[in-house]
């Protein structure tokens, strides 16, 4: 199976992030790193692959670091990388992100020869958790989608995937081509060698830009602008209750509930 990995590029998601003095996310401290969902898109393509054969290529559309993720992709299983520039496209929505994939895509297969089988994303991404570029990117490229899977597998030409539900697993099956979304398996990506780190620090990944995947006006066009960002409230200090006997105490949260109307 021929499969392509869609990686997005996001802020490591264990720091605590506060707005600058221009209103800004400030990310100095949060070191960029490969979204958590598409790290586990890639380790499914990878494990499949090992199992039953084929390529994994993966793509990321941003700025020129991106490249990063795309090394650490090329390190664990990834066979080819390709960036796509965000120069023109710094305001990219859900929408206009789909589309620039939509558009690599097409450029991504004329320059290999061979079509995608399978086209992974993360379910969502860690900073905006939109959950919208994979389904998007299906309707773009009028192929069939399934959501949330944990595992993959081709059968008779057709994907039978392992989608997870609120309640438990839904065994779908889908023709190919086909666009999915990947949950949390089972399981944890695997860490990279220093061998193949090494090895991937040398591969030069080519960059298609807005002109080379013929992105069109409109296309280009996010459909959703961000006006600013907002800190949630504070947390207000809560009411502490020293009765020393537990009945007092209940009586005395009683009262506090109904002088606040909360009864």
């Amino acid at each position: 199976m021929n499969i392509l990995v869609c990686i997005k590029q996001v802020p490591d998601d264990t720091v605590e992030i506060h707005l600058d003095s221009a209103g800004q996310p400030d990310l100095s401290m949060a070191d960029p790193q490969g979204n958590a969902f598409d790290t586990y898109a890639l380790e499914l393509a990878v494990r499949h692959i090992e199992a039953a054969g084929g390529t994994v290529t993966v793509a990321s559309f941003g700025p020129d670091d991106n490249k990063t993720c795309l090394k650490n992709a090329l390190a664990v299983g990834a066979a080819k990388a390709y960036h796509i520039g965000d120069a023109g496209l710094e305001t990219a929505d859900a929408s206009v992100t789909a589309a620039v994939l939509a558009a690599a895509v097409t450029k991504m297969e004329e320059a290999n020869g061979e079509a995608f089988d399978a086209i992974l994303c993360g379910r969502e991404s860690t900073d905006y958790i939109s959950g919208e570029v994979g389904e998007i990117l299906a309707e773009k490229l009028g192929l069939p989608f399934v959501t949330n899977i944990v595992a993959l597998e081709e059968k008779d030409g057709k994907a039978v995937a392992k989608k997870e539900l609120d309640a438990g697993y839904l065994m779908v099956e889908a023709p190919l081509p086909a666009v999915f979304t990947v949950s949390k398996p089972d399981y944890d990506p695997r860490y990279p060698t220093i061998k193949s780190k090494l090895a991937a620090r040398k591969v030069k990944i080519p960059t298609l830009g807005k002109d080379d995947i013929a992105l069109s006006d409109e296309d280009a066009e996010p459909l959703v602008l961000y006006k600013k960002y907002e800190e949630p409230p504070k947390r207000e200090a809560g009411v502490m209750i020293k009765e020393d006997e537990p009945a007092d105490a209940v009586a005395k949260a009683l009262e506090l509930m109904q002088a606040d109307k909360a009864l």
